[in-house]
């Protein structure tokens, strides 16, 4: 059993670093890869930037909460609420949390997207028709989740912070002023560029596994949707390993 499941993820790992080589290339057209290109930023960062800022917000609001519920203690000054909630949201949650959120949402997307193509034979026409399909259709997805996710994950910060900040004040559970002190409060700029590398990847990391498991669907509406499901499963769990490995690095 063990030996089956090591030959299986090996031969995935491969077959996605063909399918990744064959990806990465020149375009066959400029005008219509552009073209492509602006519409995946849409898809994968115009449609989910109300979704990013409405969890973040409210998450900022909780965390702040829960920063101000447990550390009420004369001893432990305020503006412990602001700082606590500032790292938190830069360090994980704007990027892992964020992450995992658009795996469900931009990852089925995609694989549902090719696999649908791939049933139907329209990728089987543009190889026939001498287009490099996976070319056409993955490079565009996968340079959108690299430009996008950062982006999202700027916003997340922006609006997470912003959300216990208001919240706190309006609940008075911490003052305007303490709140803003804690931001400020030891800030390391590095923090802000390592969420946003590991962004970076997980963009990546998402886009292209999802449209890996999309591009080699086989069967019917069914395997799509279960191709949809492995794809968010296996994106989220190589999330959670790549940032295990580049807060270990990092």
């Amino acid at each position: 059993m063990q030996n089956y499941f090591r030959m299986k993820f090996f031969y995935h790992l491969g077959r996605y670093v063909l399918l990744m080589k064959k990806a990465i290339g020149r375009p066959d057209g400029k005008k219509m890869f552009l073209r492509n290109i602006g519409k995946e930023i849409v898809a994968v960062g115009y449609e989910s930037v109300g979704i990013v800022a409405l969890i973040s917000f409210f998450m900022g609001g909780v965390m702040a909460m829960q920063f101000a519920i447990n550390m009420e203690n004369p001893i432990l000054p305020q503006y412990l609420v602001g700082l606590g909630t500032r790292d938190v949201v830069i360090l994980e949650f704007s990027s892992l949390v964020i992450a995992l959120i658009l795996a469900g949402k931009v990852g089925s997307n995609i694989a549902s997207e090719i696999g649908t193509m791939r049933i139907t034979q329209q990728i089987d026409a543009l190889d026939i028709m001498g287009v490099n399909s996976a070319n056409y259709l993955i490079l565009p997805k996968v340079l959108a989740g690299a430009v996008c996710f950062p982006v999202l994950c700027c916003l997340s910060i922006i609006t997470g912070i912003a959300g216990g900040w208001i919240i706190g004040d309006v609940t008075g559970l911490v003052p305007s002023g303490q709140f803003v002190l804690g931001l400020t409060f030891l800030f390391q700029p590095f923090y802000v560029v390592f969420t946003n590398i590991k962004m970076f990847l997980f963009g990546i990391l998402i886009t292209s596994i999802s449209s890996y498991y999309g591009y080699y669907v086989k069967g019917g509406s069914l395997q799509v949707g279960h191709a949809s499901t492995t794809a968010v499963v296996v994106s989220s769990v190589v999330v959670l390993l790549f940032d295990l490995v580049l807060t270990t690095i990092l």
